[in-house]
């Protein structure tokens, strides 16, 4: 994968430390405030959407479209789409759509994610339909949370898990967007 600007500048940082001596107890240091701000910029931000009707008979189809922009300001390479989907879906039947040939999908708990494995430079866009079923059960308001996580990830760690990089520390950042469909009978 390429180097952006802030991947090789903590490269740099982490090779300085680990190169230079201890720093005495009289010399200053840079804010902690000011430290902690840079660390917490994303390498990426989304601009998300998402589509879903607003009405839908029991037992039936409820397609959910997420559509992502990255608004940079540099690109992603560790993403994934998704999110907590209703309690009357039946998550066993969700099959999605995508241009992205290379995706792969897991189930956790009530949360569907896919990862793709593609770059998205900054500008760049990806879509993504889930096609769900409600359940015959279903009722009231169907409430998802849907959208994109995005993690800044470093040189090396490109093709790691999302139960890795969460485990590691890595940070995260999500851009969702809540979406309700009425149960009508």
């Amino acid at each position: 994968m390429r180097n952006s600007l802030p991947k090789v500048a903590s490269l740099a940082l982490v090779a300085g430390a680990l190169l230079l001596p201890a720093v005495p107890a009289s010399a200053t240091t840079a804010p902690a405030t000011a430290v902690k701000a840079v660390q917490d910029d994303p390498f990426s931000v989304f601009d998300v959407t998402v589509k879903a009707p607003k009405k839908v008979k029991a037992g039936g189809r409820i397609n959910y479209t997420i559509h992502a922009v990255n608004d940079g300001p540099h690109y992603a390479d560790a993403w994934f789409l998704g999110g907590q989907f209703p309690k009357g879906v039946d998550l066993k039947k969700i099959r999605y759509r995508t241009s992205i040939a290379d995706t792969e999908c897991f189930l956790d708990g009530r949360a569907f994610y896919c990862f793709a494995n593609k770059v998205l430079e900054k500008g760049e866009s990806v879509t993504m339909v889930f096609e769900t079923r409600l359940t015959k059960k279903a009722k009231g308001t169907q409430t998802a949370t849907l959208g994109i996580i995005s993690y800044d990830v470093q040189t090396g760690m490109e093709n790691m898990s999302k139960e890795e990089l969460d485990r590691l520390g890595i940070p995260e950042h999500g851009y969702a967007k809540t979406v309700k469909t009425k149960i009508v009978r």
